[in-house]
């Protein structure tokens, strides 16, 4: 039998609180969050709204002050944003007025300021490239329809060559057709970089078809991990395959069962 080489944890959160102060004394959201995430995992995290799922995951993008507990990147305790971590949101916040390849360059221009002009226009076309955008390089992103903006910013976040991809509702304003569309370009250029991924979602479907795993939070205040799925579906996942395998319901039906009660 061949053995099964243990991956490395990249990303651990450990006893992380986080509390708001407010007149009447702390409102806390999270407490005693526990949660260690494998290299090359892909992971989603749902539950009810206000439960501290975004506030979580801005945490981890070090955007948000952490109240108690560390966050450990490859064993590093973070302190503030950095492109280790980048964050595709609900909205993917595009200079309108600059084309789709300017604003992939800004962010491979901080990451990658020893390498030429065309070694960095080359890294952000490939990844164009990769959502299907290889004719919109020159496009304003003003210009783009609202799924092709999504597509820059998934390619703007793996040009980044982060070590966690952390992904904010990416699809949630996405129609549906679009947001299917969006799941298999996410799926199929993780698969080959295999980037260590947090996502949170409100889409049980969602989260069964692109995870290793999916977190169920608990209901806030005090949210914390309430159960894990581990998904079994083996990958390359092909989405009719999914659908039709008889497990994929058996999680579905564990999802929803947690997020009813």
């Amino acid at each position: 039998m061949e053995s099964v080489i243990e991956k490395k944890t990249m990303l651990e959160c450990k006893d992380i609180k986080k509390a708001y102060p407010t007149p009447k004394g702390d409102f806390v959201v999270l407490e005693d969050f526990q949660l260690q995430v494998k290299e090359e995992e892909f992971i989603s995290i749902i539950g009810h709204s206000g439960c501290g799922k975004s506030t979580l995951l801005t945490m981890v993008a070090g955007l948000n002050d952490i109240t108690a507990g560390d966050i450990l990147l490859d064993g590093t305790a973070i302190a503030g944003a950095g492109p280790d971590r980048a964050v595709v949101f609900q909205s993917p916040s595009l200079f309108p007025w600059m084309t789709a390849l300017d604003n992939v360059l800004l962010g491979v221009k901080q990451v990658f300021p020893h390498a030429t002009k065309k070694q960095r226009e080359d890294i952000c076309k490939y990844y164009l490239n990769k959502v299907g955008l290889g004719d919109a390089f020159h496009k304003k992103a003003n210009d783009l329809s609202q799924g092709m903006k999504q597509r820059v910013g998934i390619a703007r976040a793996f040009a980044l060559k982060p070590k966690v991809l952390l992904l904010d509702e990416p699809f949630g304003m996405l129609d549906s057709m679009t947001r299917v569309e969006l799941q298999d370009v996410l799926i199929d250029v993780w698969s080959k970089e295999k980037i260590t991924a947090i996502m949170v979602t409100h889409d049980v479907d969602e989260a069964i078809f692109l995870s290793d795993r999916v977190i169920m939070m608990t209901g806030g205040p005090y949210a914390k991990v309430g159960d894990i799925a581990h998904i079994g579906l083996e990958r390359p996942r092909e989405r009719h395959a999914v659908l039709e395998h008889p497990d994929f319901y058996k999680y579905r039906q564990h999802l929803l069962t947690f997020l009813d009660h």
